[in-house]
């Protein structure tokens, strides 16, 4: 839920991207359980593990860029989080998608990637994003694009899908990578 994600380089943006791609997803589960965990600057459960689809749709719903105070991408953290939300005692399969831009990475996923996959979880990313990257918008309350974010030099910042280390994460988690595109979202894919 960094900034990063309000990027227009995949319309209408990253994050209602990878929204719409969760939702389409859940529609085809049958059975499975399903929860979500959002992440910035640190890491939250939106909702716990659960076959309440529709509870799922609506949690989703309510995800945006302002549920987390604290910038940045801590993608380990969200790891770890899933990790200990799991049952380890059941034998089901287990598994993360992680569906971020991979910008301003903080922590070391990919260790955290390696321990997951020690304990049977495996770990899918989805890059949303592209390499050339988008400004970040900023909006008025009314939702319109004010301007864009700047760094200290007064430049327009340009966020970029950061596909290596996306990569890397799934190859330690033993899963695999896919890169959303305008027309697919990685998900279906993956599914």
């Amino acid at each position: 839920l960094s900034n990063s994600m309000l990027a227009e380089d995949l319309p209408p943006n990253r994050i209602e991207r990878a929204k719409q791609s969760i939702s389409r997803m859940i529609d085809r589960l049958e059975g499975d359980r399903i929860g979500l965990v959002v992440f910035a600057g640190d890491a939250y459960v939106q909702l716990p593990i659960t076959t309440d689809y529709s509870a799922a749709k609506l949690f989703l719903s309510t995800i945006n860029t302002d549920l987390i105070p604290t910038q940045g991408t801590a993608i380990g953290k969200a790891i770890d989080l899933c990790n200990h939300s799991f049952d380890f005692e059941n034998g089901q399969s287990k598994s993360i998608i992680i569906i971020t831009d991979g910008e301003n990475h903080e922590d070391d996923a990919i260790e955290k990637a390696k321990d997951a996959s020690k304990k049977g979880v495996v770990i899918h990313t989805i890059g949303m994003g592209s390499e050339e990257g988008g400004p970040i918008p900023i909006k008025n309350r009314r939702g319109q694009i004010q301007s864009y974010q700047k760094d200290k030099k007064g430049e327009t910042v340009l966020t970029k899908l950061n596909e290596e280390m996306l990569k890397q994460i799934a190859s330690s988690g033993k899963g695999s990578y896919i890169r959303a595109s305008s027309t697919k979202s990685g998900l279906d894919a993956l599914f």
